[in-house]
C-alpha cells in the first residue's frame, strides 16, 4: 500500500494592498453601547418569555459575526461552479495547485493548499492571517472553520447577553417573590378570626 502525502501551496496575497486592507479593516469589530442596549432589551424579553437566546438574539448574533467573517459562500460557489463545469483540466490545475488558477478561483487575499491524491485528498483555504476558513474533502464536502475574529465576536455577544439575561431573571424572580408576599399579607388582613 502506497501512501502519498503531497502538499501543494499557492499564496494568493500581496498583489492588491487595497483588498488586503479592506479585509483587515473588516476584522476590527467593536461592541458599541447601542448594540449592548439592544442585547439587554432582547435578554429581558427572552427572560420574560422564559427562553434563553431566542430567535431575535440569534439573528442579531449571526448578523454581527457576518461583519467579520470571510465570504465562505462565495468561495464555495466559485469552487463548485468550476467543478460542475466538467472542466477536468481545471481540476488538474487544483490538484497541482496551479497558483494562477487558485488565485482566480479563491481571489486575493486567500491562500489555498491541496493535500494528497485520490480519496484522501483535501483542499484547504486560509485567510490573510493564515487561519483556515474552509476545508473540502471528497467524502465529507465543505467544512467551515471559525476564525479568531468570529470567535471574539461570538464571545463578546454571548457574555453580554448572559449577564443581561441573568440580571433580568433575578429581577423577575424577586418580583414574583415580592408579589407572592403581598398577596399573603392581603389575605391575612381579610382573615376572619370568628370563623
Amino acid at each position: 500500500m502506497e501512501v502519498s502525502n503531497n502538499y501543494s501551496t499557492a499564496k494568493l496575497w500581496g498583489t492588491s494592498d487595497k483588498k488586503v486592507s479592506k479585509s483587515s479593516e473588516k476584522n476590527k469589530w467593536k461592541l458599541t453601547d447601542s448594540l449592548k442596549e439592544k442585547i439587554v432589551e432582547l435578554a429581558k424579553k427572552d427572560a420574560q418569555d422564559n427562553v434563553y437566546m431566542g430567535n431575535a438574539f440569534m439573528n442579531l448574533r449571526k448578523m454581527e459575526v457576518s461583519k467579520v467573517a470571510p465570504n465562505r459562500a462565495a468561495l464555495i460557489g466559485k469552487f463548485n461552479q468550476s467543478m460542475n463545469s466538467g472542466n477536468m483540466s481545471a481540476m488538474k490545475g487544483v490538484e497541482k495547485a496551479d497558483k494562477k488558477w487558485l488565485c482566480i478561483l479563491f481571489g486575493i487575499p486567500y491562500e489555498a493548499e491541496f493535500q494528497g491524491e485520490g480519496t484522501g485528498s483535501a483542499a484547504h483555504v486560509y485567510n490573510e492571517c493564515g487561519e483556515e476558513v474552509l476545508t473540502y474533502t471528497e467524502g465529507v464536502g465543505w467544512q467551515e472553520k471559525e476564525t479568531k475574529a468570529e470567535s471574539q465576536v461570538h464571545s463578546a455577544l454571548k457574555s453580554t447577553y448572559y449577564e443581561a439575561f441573568c440580571d433580568a431573571r433575578k429581577a423577575l424572580n424577586s418580583e414574583q417573590r415580592t408579589g407572592g408576599m403581598n398577596e399573603n399579607i392581603m389575605s391575612q388582613d381579610n382573615f376572619d378570626m370568628k370563623a
